[in-house]
């Protein structure tokens, strides 16, 4: 390389030297010009969901004249983007008729007291709206991988559930069964950013850092939570979640579709993707195939 020297600004720089500041000078420009097009992408994204968020406050409305009662249930695996459509379907609700509900380990007390007690005691009152971030499903779920209960506790959940949920219907509750799904790779990207991303660290827990090696113990507890608890009273209705932003969107349209609310907005598209949203009937369809197919559940 030539040894000549470059005045840059009254800087004497060699050609080596200035490449290299030009080289980093690219580096810049290239990255501001992804973040820029992220922000743009994401920016365009919520914007997408506004119009349905607005229809969640004329539900929310018809909930509070009609003094009825809903709960939201928010189930899947780890990172699967259930905090993250909780914050986008409450984003613009009336604050005095709903609640986030995200219960930690139970209490000695709790322990000795019947299971649902905990979270009943957080149930809507009239007009009001309960997001449960997790609910009485972690028995079947977390408790049963992780052996937080014992069998008899898992086998009673089980046995019970139906009938539990049956009533809070029949006694006027409206009910809506999410469950996020997410990939492996998907999750282990998440869980990786998680880990170097200083403002999500705060995310990863104990069990997160084993859900990847625990991963077919999930598959296997979620099929037998869909195959014994979806029921024609209380469907699940599975989000796929890889791509959040679908996700997220296409779950405010389940839950839309939830209610016959009064002054729908008729100028908007309320049917969900069917390669985002399937009903808890089809998932375990899809899942028996991948168990005869291959020997083993892929979901």
């Amino acid at each position: 390389m030539s040894d000549k020297t470059v005045d840059l600004n009254g800087e004497q720089l060699g050609i080596d030297a200035l490449l290299a500041r030009y080289r980093a000078l690219e580096h810049d420009y290239n990255s501001l010009k992804r973040a820029d097009a992220t922000r743009r992408l994401k920016r365009q994204s919520e914007d997408q969901l506004k119009p349905f968020q607005a229809e969640l406050i004329r539900l929310q409305s018809y909930l509070e004249e009609q003094n009825k009662r809903m709960i939201i249930l928010f189930e899947g695996r780890d990172a699967a983007g259930k905090g993250g459509t909780i914050r986008r379907v409450t984003r613009y609700m009336n604050e005095k008729h709903y609640r986030i509900v995200a219960l930690g380990k139970p209490t000695e007390e709790q322990r000795t007291q019947w299971y649902y007690q905990k979270y009943i005691s957080q149930f809507p009152r009239g007009g009001e709206i309960v997001l449960f971030d997790r609910s009485w499903y972690n028995r079947a779920m977390v408790e049963r991988v992780f052996g937080f209960c014992t069998e008899d506790e898992y086998e009673n959940f089980m046995n019970g559930v139906a009938g539990f949920e049956r009533d809070l219907v029949r006694h006027g509750t409206i009910l809506l069964k999410l469950y996020f799904s997410v990939t492996k790779e998907e999750q282990a990207r998440r869980f990786e950013r998680r880990r170097t991303d200083p403002l999500r660290q705060w995310k990863l827990s104990e069990v997160d850092l084993q859900a990847q090696d625990r991963w077919d113990e999930f598959t296997d507890v979620k099929y037998e939570m869909l195959k014994r608890t979806n029921t024609i009273e209380c469907p699940w209705t599975v989000i796929r979640s890889n791509d959040k932003d679908a996700a997220r969107l296409n779950a405010i349209k389940v839950i839309l579709n939830s209610v016959k609310y009064e002054h729908v907005n008729n100028q908007l598209d309320y049917m969900p993707d069917p390669t985002v949203v399937v009903s808890g009937a089809r998932e375990l369809e899809l899942m028996n195939v991948q168990k005869i197919e291959s020997g083993a559940f892929k979901a």
